[in-house]
């Protein structure tokens, strides 16, 4: 007698889901932003202990969020195709579910000694858009967990809902990324230009010079370089 109320309350539960996910992508944020969305959306709908999001980056997928914080792999750790229980759900594009000891599988790979690589429960699926893959989304948790047929249904139809956002997301950030290069290039050269006729050294020697002032004042090398740019505007306005 009970069991079409529960039902009734999931598929409620499943439309409020829908409707979250809708509403959160549509905001059209930064590409972190995104991820960070679609983490806060599949914790709360697994009610897991970790989530991590791979993104395919050229042949390798690469660890651009993570639910618990892990400052020292996000946007650092990359996998290829194939390695590991991700690299292999990336490569066939199934979904993978072990309710325990994940770690005893035999595709199973540890990833720079995780806490979250001793923990029991694994659950990977696709992110895809249009039938190409654009990453995977991990969910796991501390003990033993059997994934129900639903649970492994609604986070599968995420990574589907979510696949197109993510892919669109990357590309801007691709974008930014090239553009932010192009710019830094633009200004290492202005300021080694300056160096070359201030001190009379060649391009290499100006370029050496930045360098060890980077390193000296722990700073990055556009900083350096901007700062010996506004120098010279400075002199000139002087003049």
């Amino acid at each position: 007698m009970l069991e079409q109320p529960v039902k009734k309350q999931e598929e409620l539960s499943d439309i409020d889901l829908l409707h979250d996910i809708g509403s959160r992508m549509a905001a059209a944020d930064p590409f972190h932003a995104v991820l960070d969305r679609i983490i806060e959306v599949v914790r709360d709908a697994a009610r897991c202990d970790s989530c991590f999001i791979y993104v395919l980056e050229k042949a390798h997928l690469v660890l651009r969020a993570s639910m618990n914080p892990h400052a020292d792999v996000v946007d650092r750790v990359g996998l290829a195709m194939g390695e590991g229980i991700t690299g292999w759900v990336a490569e066939h594009k199934q979904t993978v579910a072990i309710a325990s000891k994940a770690w005893s599988d035999p595709r199973f790979t540890q990833v720079r000694s995780l806490p979250e690589d001793q923990f029991e429960a694994f659950l990977s699926v696709p992110v895809l858009c249009r039938g190409k893959l654009v990453g995977v989304i991990n969910v796991q948790h501390c003990g033993p967990h059997t994934h129900t047929r639903r649970e492994i249904r609604l986070i599968s139809m995420i990574g589907y809902l979510v696949g197109a956002e993510v892919e669109m997301a990357r590309m801007e950030y691709e974008k930014s990324q090239l553009a932010d290069q192009l710019e830094t290039r633009k200004v290492m050269e202005r300021a080694k230009g300056i160096l070359q006729r201030d001190i009379g050294i060649s391009e290499e020697e100006a370029y050496i010079a930045l360098q060890k002032q980077s390193r000296q004042r722990r700073r990055p090398l556009r900083e350096i370089a901007e700062a010996i740019i506004l120098t010279e505007e400075l002199r000139r306005a002087r003049v």
